[in-house]
């Protein structure tokens, strides 16, 4: 027997419906103030239907569009719990005042150059960047190259 849409869920129902653990629901009651879930005896929680849309906004804001908690809080205060909520409905992208500045998105990783040790030339200097897989056998050469010469290069030294 199913519930109907307008039945108050458990923390453990609406961590079902979310997809998520329960505790990150109530790591989210912490940091945003209008997720209020309804207490009864006990201290057990009870989330309404509007608690869950506002929860799908977050979710979304955070996982979707990349937010960090703080920058999911400044969309929340700049646009509105109800635009939030209306997001979780259309599963689209809150649109930013114009008169404020977009908030940045965190990226999934950062390429950042590899710099070798001083002692070594500026030509073994790499930058890490995305290869189609057709030139990577030509790379595999020209390092190959690069660590026999390198080997060259200690033993002759000693």
């Amino acid at each position: 027997m199913s519930k109907s849409d307008k039945a108050f869920r458990t923390i453990t129902e609406a961590a079902e419906i979310l997809g998520l653990p329960a505790h990150v629901l109530r790591f989210w009651e912490s940091k945003f103030k209008y997720i209020k879930p309804m207490k009864r005896g006990g201290g057990r929680r009870y989330y309404r239907p509007e608690d869950l849309k506002i929860l799908h906004g977050i979710k979304h804001l955070l996982y979707n569009d990349g937010l960090t908690i703080r920058g999911a809080q400044k969309v929340i205060q700049t646009n509105g719990v109800k635009a939030i909520a209306r997001l979780a409905e259309s599963g689209g992208s809150v649109k930013q005042n114009p008169i404020n500045t977009p908030l940045k998105k965190r990226a999934p990783y950062e390429i950042k150059p590899i710099r070798w040790p001083p002692h070594l030339t500026s030509q073994h200097k790499i930058v890490i960047k995305r290869i189609p897989i057709d030139d990577l056998a030509v790379i595999i050469k020209q390092v190959t190259k690069v660590r026999d010469s390198m080997r060259d290069r200690l033993r002759k030294k000693r």
